[in-house]
């Protein structure tokens, strides 16, 4: 986790077209724009993603503020990018590619299905929400930006927000599968202590 300092000073580099600093950006924050589309945009994300990012780069230069802005930015564009692609995915049909190359290995692939698995129910109990109060979630919670800031992304006031984060949390604190995981959870941590 970068600091507001790092990330001041990546931002400033990456404003300048410097490359290592837009990494730096990127790393920080590509894992939570990629969860916020998920919600948004479902099976298009990654394209969204790619879309997002590829407009940040364009238009960086023209960017003027500091790292909480930038946040709200990013999420503005990828919130734009993720609604685009539902859209030209609900105009297109697309064919699987025959056969993927191989790529470096990886991450240990047991553990990574384990932390997808969990991330992906997570990301589907949110996506169950009605959307105003996924998005709230997601912004305010999961990618951590302020009430402004969600409200900026959202085009919506303050309020609403609070308003729609409150009551999404409301909802997924009450939905049963949370309720039930939650208890697993709980009862499987206090035999361990036993």
């Amino acid at each position: 986790m970068l600091t507001d300092d790092e990330f001041a000073a990546a931002l400033a580099a990456a404003r300048r077209g410097d490359e290592r600093g837009f990494a730096v950006l990127w790393r920080a924050l590509h894992p939570a724009v990629l969860r916020y589309l998920r919600v948004v945009a479902g099976d298009a994300a990654e394209d969204a993603a790619s879309e997002t990012w590829l407009q940040v780069a364009r238009d960086l230069d023209r960017f003027a503020g500091g790292p909480g802005e930038f946040r709200g930015w990013l999420f503005r564009i990828a919130r734009h990018r993720g609604i685009d692609e539902v859209r030209r995915a609900g105009r297109r049909r697309e064919d699987p590619a025959e056969q993927v190359a191989p790529g470096p290995p990886g991450r240990d692939a047991a553990i990574e299905a384990i932390e997808g698995a969990e991330t992906a129910w997570a990301l589907g109990r949110i996506a169950a929400l009605p959307a105003d109060q996924a998005e709230a979630v997601m912004l305010r919670v999961v990618a951590g930006l302020d009430v402004a800031q969600t409200a900026q992304v959202l085009g919506k006031r303050p309020g609403a927000v609070r308003i729609a984060t409150m009551r999404g949390l409301r909802r997924l604190a009450l939905d049963p599968q949370v309720r039930d995981r939650a208890g697993t959870k709980a009862r499987t941590e206090t035999a361990g202590e036993v």
